[in-house]
């Protein structure tokens, strides 16, 4: 009876090998990650191609870097693992595109071009081979130019390239899969020379440099075998982010979010300040109040470089990273130096200095409106100053109507009596000032500013899956100003006095940099340039904040970047993905290209008018601040 029970127990279900388990999900088009002892294969979509490391994980560490930086890769540790797997996954994909790649990245053991006695630094050796046939040669070929395109920092690459059959290095279970192969071997340049200590910023940019040159390779490779151009080769780079960037961009969004910096160095007391200031006809400086700190510096400092960025696999969102880290301890430094001397060299290193050239476009504009008011206006005859209520009432209307679009824009007011007159986008909040007075016409244009601006592309940016376009890339406020400007010009209500303001705000920052007091600063904008004496007050209020803020003079200084930009035929839509600047330009346009971001969900409802289609094709021929005015 026992031996019968036995007969009708099931047989245990065989379990799947690693590779069928991993053919079964590719042969349904999905991402593969899987980690196994000695390596892990990672495929966030079915690609022609695969960047192969094999050896020891802690000795090649830039090698197994480099490949790991790619959509498609394996590590392996030992050469059998790797074979295994890699032998179905290339029947795989060819079978699937009708072509296939290998790249094999390793490193030699040293550096042998180095020696200690040289006047100058020395090339250092890199070497290529390739398989025989005409889309590898292609390959080989972008490749080798890619890498002599390398910038000359440090050292400068000396290149080498040969037959992969004739390479002796070339590891022959390679060869013997008979798919084409291309192999890379460079120095480990990135180590110091009798030590286990590296040099950290040549690590990143050998990595960042050997991924590009591998994606033009592969680019050149499909190219040639037929496989479609893409709009451009980097768009063979990753299309999915890896745990660690998601835990990088929450951490990093923890930190921003912990505290809001422009309101931690704006004065509570602007409206008292003003008064004493004109008590004592002008000749004191005022004394200004802030808010008491509610977070610990040092803790939050220590949180933000608790966040790991060395495991992101991706060099374009390492940048990015790193960058907003350093972006957010200089703000952190600027806070816990508040009113304090070195405030203002903090500042200077945030935001920079005042450039010639663009002191130079501010004092223009202001000598050239030095009587605004016999240049045309914009206001109605039947124009009113309005108060608060009057602004928050169409904010609401406006908002109401982006809600209507996208129900993710979920944007709430404040009125505050604790903020300037005017008004101050903080995260998804508009703050207005209870003491705002303005004329009538300049409403909409200043909601364009904040709203359709500041407000849009903070939601915009949470639409995209990572938080840090949201909060905003490193540097993003300059062109963020700038593009805000302009949609006040978009909407109409782009005025001489405002154009003015923008430019005195340069002024300011250069007189407060170059060591004027307020007083100093106040009787020049008054006496010169003939600012009234309360706007005066408030521009240096802005100017001196925290002991001496040079943001103001990004705003000229990005609606000028912009108009270059728009001359120079360049798209608006990478701008509405979120909070960027223009050097991150490039980068958004491949993280699109890569599938890594979406097109904006919303666009400023000033381009939807005639008017504002009109003027922006108007800028793109080519326009100063001070053609805004008559355009």
């Amino acid at each position: 009876m026992t031996s019968a029970k036995a007969a009708r127990k099931p047989r245990r279900k065989k379990e799947k090998t690693l590779a069928e388990d991993v053919i079964e999900a590719l042969e349904a088009g999905k991402p593969v990650r899987r980690d196994f002892e000695g390596g892990r294969l990672h495929i966030d979509r079915p690609l022609p191609f695969l960047c192969l490391h094999i050896g020891d994980p802690e000795k090649h560490v830039v090698a197994r870097e480099v490949a790991a930086a790619n959509a498609s890769y394996l590590l392996a540790s030992r050469m059998e693992d790797a074979v295994a797997l890699l032998a179905p996954i290339a029947q795989l994909l060819h079978r699937k595109f009708g072509a296939f790649l290998l790249m094999d990245v390793d490193e030699f053991d040293r550096d042998r071009l180095l020696s200690d006695d040289a006047p100058f630094l020395q090339p250092f050796e890199v070497m290529l081979s390739a398989t025989r046939g005409a889309a590898a040669k292609r390959a080989v070929d972008a490749f080798e130019a890619a890498v002599e395109d390398f910038e000359a920092r440090f050292r400068t690459p000396h290149v080498e390239t040969c037959a992969a059959e004739d390479d002796p290095r070339v590891r022959p279970e390679l060869l013997a899969l008979r798919f084409p192969l291309l192999t890379l071997r460079f120095a480990p340049i990135y180590r110091v020379p009798g030590s286990d200590d590296m040099y950290p910023e040549l690590r990143e940019r050998l990595i960042d440099n050997f991924l590009d040159a591998g994606l033009r390779a592969f680019a050149a490779f499909l190219e040639r075998d037929g496989f479609p151009k893409p709009v451009t080769y980097r768009a063979f780079g990753r299309k999915a982010f890896v745990d660690a960037v998601e835990r990088a961009d929450r951490g990093m969004d923890e930190v921003a979010s912990s505290f809001d910096f422009l309101l931690a160095v704006t004065p509570i007391n602007a409206n008292a300040a003003w008064q004493e200031f004109k008590a004592n006809d002008y000749g004191k400086p005022p004394r200004f109040l802030y808010r008491p700190l509610s977070l610990l510096v040092e803790r939050e400092k220590r949180r933000l470089y608790a966040i790991v960025l060395d495991r992101l696999e991706d060099p374009v969102l390492h940048q990015i990273y790193r960058e907003k880290q350093q972006e957010l301890d200089l703000q952190l430094t600027l806070i816990a130096e508040r009113e304090k001397a070195r405030f203002v060299e903090f500042g200077r290193a945030l935001y920079g200095p005042v450039e010639r050239s663009l002191l130079k476009a501010a004092s223009e504009v202001l000598e050239d409106t030095a009587d605004a008011r016999r240049m045309p206006s914009l206001a109605p005859d039947n124009d009113e100053v309005v108060d608060c209520f009057y602004v928050e009432r169409r904010a609401r209307s406006m908002m109401m109507n982006y809600h209507e679009r996208y129900d993710g824009f979920d944007a709430a007011i404040e009125l505050r009596d604790d903020v300037p007159a005017g008004l101050l986008v903080s995260g998804r909040r508009l703050l207005i000032s209870r003491r705002t007075r303005m004329m009538r016409h300049r409403v909409d244009a200043l909601l364009s500013h904040e709203v359709g601006v500041h407000l849009l592309t903070y939601f915009n940016g949470s639409a995209q899956g990572l938080r840090v376009f949201r909060t905003g890339l490193s540097g993003y406020e300059g062109m963020q100003e700038g593009l805000a400007v302009f949609a006040e010009y978009l909407a109409g209500g782009f005025t001489p006095e405002r154009l003015r303001l923008l430019a005195a705000r340069v002024v300011g920052c250069d007189l407060m940099l170059a060591g004027a007091s307020f007083v100093e600063s106040f009787r020049l904008l008054t006496r010169e340039h003939e600012l009234d004496a309360e706007t005066a007050f408030g521009l240096l209020l802005r100017v001196f904040r925290g002991g001496g803020l040079a943001k103001d003079a990004i705003y000229l200084r990005g609606l000028l970047s912009l108009l270059s930009h728009l001359k120079a035929g360049g798209a608006l839509d990478p701008f509405w993905m979120g909070k960027i600047s223009a050097a991150h330009f490039s980068v958004m346009e491949e993280l699109g290209a890569r599938g890594l971001l979406k097109p904006p969900i919303l666009r400023p409802l000033c381009l939807e008018t005639e008017r504002g289609r009109a003027r922006l094709e108007r800028a793109r021929t080519g326009l100063s601040p001070l053609a805004m005015l008559q355009a």
